[in-house]
């Protein structure tokens, strides 16, 4: 047995136990660090042969024993101590591939952002090369719009003659903390006229809304684009942002900070057509800026942000509010101490302010109505006349504007009291422009008051029949105007309420052509039910004439609109089918150049032969029919009269109102000038009209046409084509082509009642026509039946005639439902 401290023994164990050791180290170590063990731990240092000998080794399963791969030592190992871990050496650590993820995403996301700055540098740089110049006189003015003639000739500046400047050493120091408190408190601090702060706030809100009108604008920037720019938010565009941004700069190294102020401070808008603060000072309180106490001040300071919206006489909640807010930014800023805020915060709203105006112009007086709706029109086109700097052309014909005023208002026409008001709108037919507007009678010295040529509140009476009735079934159903109609007793659909005329009477079969002369109700109602009420309302919405089909078929005899409207959709007639929308402005140049033109050729929206056989049927209103009063001379016009009754329960409350007319109307038309006409009281309370009150829509017309068409050709429309004519015992009647039946060997006699009969029944209305009169008039025609009322085998009618014509027209009512509501009631006239 051999002992346990045999040295071979030993030995050998070492050797086994360090070939071991060595070959587990290798399996750890690259290739190129690999070690081999010693044979004798005496010598120390062995030569790279002994070494290299164990790698040339035949045997390849060795050989691989010493080949190791890196990338895949400790993959899927676990280290149930960080701190083992960290105790290996670096090349011995596990490598980590989200390290390479996260450090290639920030590059990605920095070089992304990089380009877009560079990108962004660039567009701003070219959108800044297209800025418009900026004068000190365009800082300094006011940034309202001036209104030009279509020839050229400036008429007015809005706000102009309101404008008081204030010069920036007389604003007081108390205006200037309140407007720099509320508007950019960063003001004095910033060396490039923009606020890197509200910008950020504002990218911020923008990107949350997914909108890039959010404001971060700075004092500098708001004057820059009162100045040059449309405050449209059609037009806060990424282009207008970065010009305004770069206008900014510029002006921040050209002008000092007390001069931006200055300007802007006489540049806002403070409603009523005023500007600036210190104009505004005087017409809210009349008194100067250094005046005014703190409430006050603060007031002004806060309503340019929205003058409207901020209207102390109209929305006081809104401006006590607005006023309030400036107050808390004015404390916060340390502007004012906690004691003057808590005085100011509790004083009235209204406090100080001034109700009575006496600011206008006798031109801006006249021009009023017109100039309110021309900044409406502006503002419907996506500008603010108030603050764009535009110039604006509107259609106003000026000599026409002031005869309408004089007429109305100089007792040339008649009235019944002054009272007593009116409405008008003048046209023209062939491109659409609104030459003159008439808002009411002795109008209030008040900036952009009522104008009553827009309202849509009353009704038109009998002047609607022309659109709503016998224009679509001339369209539609090809009658021609010796269409048979039945003026026959007529009740409303599902109702007991018959319907009548002014006189009680039905006159039995007559032509299309003498139910629109004559006005008669009934034959209207019946065509309007013939036609459908849908498709005829469709045809009046082409000609600007929107009314609910809902209503029923009462508005075959009156529907609401206004003169405006009546005046466009008459004058589709005129033009023989062409529609021109009736506009205000016909063109727009803003600050930058930039030109908008409005003026269109028109919609074609019914057929000449439509359009020509109206104009016809509506020359006998003239002539012969109901509107008499309206003839001026030999002058070619057609036209149509049209009345309203009240209700029964408006006659309840104003007895005494029975057998006058709610409402008067006259429209008609040349070749050259359409005219509409109402006149009435606002309330019933004012009065009704009576006497020559009742001709006063008729008379107007005459006069103020007869002015314009002094120096006008007397022109006749000219027949188409499409129209052919055919001669009856009752004269000439119009078919469309293709719808004319062979001229007639015999004339026929139909409906028209002889003069004779006429000018009798004038001088006794109660004379009546039996079988021994030689003035009864026979029809050979046969009724419809009508719920049962009519009899079909009814050959003879015995008829009573029309009163005069002027006591036609202001007399003659409908009686409609009156289950509806108490809708008011038109007349045949």
């Amino acid at each position: 047995m051999k002992s346990n401290d045999d040295p071979n023994k030993n030995d050998e164990f070492n050797q086994k136990n360090d070939d071991s050791f060595y070959d587990g180290l290798n399996s750890l170590l690259p290739d190129d660090e690999k070690i081999s063990p010693r044979e004798n731990s005496d010598d120390e240092f062995q030569n790279d042969d002994q070494y290299s000998s164990e790698f040339n080794s035949d045997d390849s399963d060795e050989e691989n024993n010493y080949q190791t791969d890196d990338s895949t030592d400790y993959e899927g190992e676990e280290y149930e101590d960080n701190n083992e871990m960290e105790e290996l050496p670096h090349r011995l650590r596990p490598h980590r591939k989200t390290r390479h993820i996260a450090r290639n995403i920030f590059r990605g996301i920095f070089l992304f952002f990089l380009l877009m700055f560079v990108l962004g540098i660039g567009l701003f740089a070219y959108y800044a090369k297209e800025a418009p110049q900026v004068t000190q006189s365009q800082l300094q003015n006011a940034g309202s719009s001036t209104l030009y003639t279509t020839d050229g000739k400036m008429l007015l500046t809005l706000g102009q003659e309101k404008r008081n400047y204030v010069r920036y050493d007389e604003i007081p120091q108390r205006m200037k903390d309140a407007v720099v408190s509320i508007e950019d408190k960063r003001f004095y601090n910033e060396p490039f006229g923009i606020d890197p702060v509200r910008i950020v706030g504002s990218i911020v809100s923008n990107v949350r809304g997914h909108d890039i009108s959010a404001g971060g604008s700075s004092i500098t920037q708001q004057l820059i684009k009162l100045s040059a720019f449309s405050t449209s938010v059609s037009d806060r565009t990424l282009k207008r942002k970065a010009q305004e941004a770069w206008l900014a700069v510029h002006v921040s190294r050209e002008y000092t900070k007390q001069q931006i102020l200055e300007y802007y401070i006489n540049k806002v808008y403070m409603n009523y057509n005023i500007y600036g603060i210190g104009t505004a000072a005087h017409y809210y309180y009349g008194k100067n800026l250094n005046q005014l106490d703190l409430s006050q001040t603060a007031l002004l300071a806060g309503m340019p942000n929205a003058p409207t919206f901020y209207n102390p006489y109209i929305t006081p909640a809104r401006a006590k509010y607005r006023r309030d807010l400036v107050l808390q930014a004015m404390l916060k800023n340390k502007k004012i101490t906690q004691a003057e805020y808590s005085r100011a915060i509790t004083e009235n709203i209204q406090t100080g302010l001034i109700y009575k105006h006496n600011t206008q112009s006798k031109l801006r007086k006249i021009d009023d109505p017109y100039i309110k709706e021309v900044v409406d029109e502006v503002r419907e086109k996506g500008f603010d006349p108030y603050n764009d700097n535009l110039k604006i052309t509107v259609n106003i014909n000026q000599q026409a504007q002031n005869e309408l005023y004089h007429l109305a208002n100089s007792g040339k026409v008649p009235f019944t009291n002054n009272k007593m008001q009116v409405a008008a709108t003048v046209v023209d037919p062939n491109n659409g422009h609104v030459i003159a507007i008439l808002g009411g009678r002795h109008l209030p010295n008040v900036a952009l008051g009522l104008d009553r040529a827009v309202q849509t509140d009353r009704s038109t009476g009998s002047s609607i029949k022309p659109v709503w009735d016998y224009a679509p079934a001339i369209q539609y159903k090809h009658w021609p105007t010796s269409k048979i109609l039945y003026d026959t007793p007529y009740t409303y659909a599902g109702t007991n309420i018959q319907l009548n005329d002014w006189d009680n009477q039905f006159y039995g079969p007559m032509t299309m052509r003498y139910a629109l002369e004559q006005s008669r109700n009934v034959p209207a109602v019946r065509t309007l039910q013939d036609i459908g009420i849908n498709r005829a309302a469709k045809f009046a919405k082409q000609v600007g004439i929107n009314v609910s089909p809902s209503q029923g078929l009462s508005v075959a005899i009156g529907a609401n609109a206004s003169t405006l409207q009546m005046a466009g959709a008459y004058s589709a007639f005129a033009t023989l089918g062409t529609y021109h929308k009736p506009e205000f402005v016909s063109r727009i140049q803003t600050a930058t150049g930039e030109i908008h033109n409005y003026d269109t050729p028109g919609k074609r929206v019914m057929d000449e032969s439509t359009a020509y056989m109206i104009t016809d049927m509506l020359k006998g209103v003239i002539t012969h029919g109901s509107g008499l009063k309206a003839k001026d001379g030999d002058l070619i016009e057609a036209g149509k009269t049209g009345t309203v009754k009240y209700s029964n329960s408006e006659l309840k409350a104003h007895p005494s109102y029975r057998g006058t007319p709610k409402d008067s109307w006259f429209i008609g038309y040349t070749r050259s000038f359409v005219m509409s006409v109402w006149t009435g009281y606002d309330t019933l309370a004012k009065g009704k009209i009576t006497g020559s009150g009742q001709d006063s829509a008729m008379l107007l017309y005459k006069a103020m046409m007869d002015y314009l068409m002094h120096d006008k050709a007397n022109m006749d429309w000219e027949k188409p084509d499409s129209v052919v004519t055919r001669q009856f015992n009752t004269g000439r009647e119009l078919f469309q082509k293709g719808h004319a039946p062979a001229a007639p060997k015999k004339k026929e006699n139909i409906n028209r009642i002889p003069q004779r009969v006429i000018r009798r029944y004038q001088k006794n209305p109660n004379m009546t026509f039996d079988n021994g009169n030689s003035n009864r008039v026979v029809i050979i025609e046969r009724r419809p039946n009508n719920n049962g009322q009519n009899n079909n085998n009814e050959r003879q009618i015995n008829r009573n005639n029309q009163n005069n014509n002027s006591q036609n027209e202001n007399n003659s009512d409908n009686q409609q439902n009156e289950s509806n509501q108490n809708q008011q009631q038109n007349d045949g006239g």
